[in-house]
């Protein structure tokens, strides 16, 4: 059950006037937003691809275990349904500060 994991090491950068960030977790770590999103997209991926493989090997009757295979399928579908609602919200906010004057 280490699939899903908070990751809570999101660094926030906002530009101060003088060019440099106001906030900083810490220097040694420097994961940003895309890369976070990309390894949360792998990890999506690396779900479906197990649950695929899952229903595969039960049709085929390599696993008899249904449970396992139910499992693995549902967390696909709730790591995929997680990264929609993610999607949806950073387009909403992506159109919200397009429609704000400058």
């Amino acid at each position: 059950m280490n699939e899903f994991a908070v990751k809570n090491n999101i660094e926030i950068s906002v530009p101060s006037y003088s060019g440099k960030t106001i906030f900083s977790e810490s220097e040694n770590d420097k994961s940003s937003f895309g890369k976070i999103l990309t390894d949360s997209i792998a990890e999506v991926n690396k779900l479906q691809k197990k649950a695929d493989n899952a229903s595969l090997n039960l049709v085929t009757g390599k696993e008899t275990d249904i449970h396992s295979t139910m499992i693995a399928i549902e967390k696909a579908d709730v790591s995929f349904r997680l990264m929609m609602q993610v999607r949806n919200k950073i387009v909403a906010a992506y159109e919200e500060i397009k429609r704000m004057q400058v």
